[in-house]
């Protein structure tokens, strides 16, 4: 990591749940942080690979029994390898991430600055439900912001520990790979399910987290509504862009060279097909 860049880390409890957030910056707070999360000896989710020594302090001391990985992205994958080699312990994810990660894979210089390579790692595929103590975590696959993307509802306490379909009610942009008709998916499959915490891995929420999954769900169903409405009156994708582009998403596209920014929203929202709304 860049000598220049500042590394942040701190531990937060949130009830029964602690949490560690892990980001880098410049200067002030970082652009993001990741959230992972330890309950009754499981850790969802890893952290960035550039905070790792942090990250394996705390779980020396924390002594998780096995963890649960919600996608292969590097800001949540970035020390399962590490983890699992210090403590001896099992790391589940889905069949997908599971193949994704068994060998190397590409990321942008963006996500090498500011997350960290993850390498490669022997996973187990979760089981239909995992218990642990008090705590019993069924995953439910919710592809869209990848394809792999899974979250884990414990069942016991209404907790959901949502990885990044939440991120925001009124999010700005999409990275290139993510589709707008999965999203819209899996965001009602999880809706149907009996929650009130979101243990979003940018965001979390103790109160309302469903409500702020449904604020999410029609917002999007909005939007994909005025794409429809656009291109049903002639319009071309780049007019759609034009059009709508507040250039709220300047920063972000800059330092991603455009594979996140608020154009791949409006594609994936003009390409889709209409039934799916």
């Amino acid at each position: 990591m860049p000598p220049i860049l500042k590394k942040h880390f701190h531990k937060k409890q949130f009830g029964d749940v602690l949490g560690y957030n892990s980001g880098i910056g410049l200067i002030g707070p970082p652009l993001m942080t990741a959230w992972c999360y330890l309950i009754d000896g499981v850790l969802i989710d890893s952290g960035i690979r550039h905070l790792r020594s942090a990250i394996l302090e705390a779980v020396r001391e924390d002594k998780p029994d096995a963890m649960l990985i919600t996608h292969h992205h590097e800001d949540h994958s970035g020390n399962v390898g590490a983890i699992r080699n210090a403590l001896g312990i099992p790391a589940f994810a889905h069949p997908l991430t599971v193949d994704k990660m068994r060998a190397p894979f590409k990321i942008r210089p963006y996500q090498h600055l500011m997350w960290g390579q993850t390498e490669p790692v022997a996973l187990a595929v979760h089981a239909s439900v995992h218990e642990f103590g008090k705590s019993r975590f069924r995953p439910i696959h919710t592809p869209g912001h990848s394809q792999d993307h899974t979250v884990y509802l414990e069942e016991n306490r209404g907790y959901l520990f949502s990885g990044d379909l939440f991120l925001g009610e009124r999010i700005k942009f999409f990275r290139a790979d993510e589709t707008m008709g999965d999203q819209l998916a899996s965001l009602k499959s999880v809706l149907r399910l009996d929650f009130d915490v979101l243990f979003c891995a940018h965001r979390p929420l103790m109160q309302n987290g469903k409500q702020a999954l449904r604020n999410k769900l029609d917002f999007l169903e909005n939007f994909c509504g005025t794409i429809q409405g656009l291109k049903d009156q002639g319009m071309s994708l780049k007019a759609v862009v034009r059009h709508l582009d507040r250039h709220e998403d300047r920063l972000v596209k800059w330092l991603t060279l455009k594979n996140a920014c608020f154009a791949n929203m409006v594609r994936s929202a003009y390409t889709m097909e209409q039934r799916a709304i």
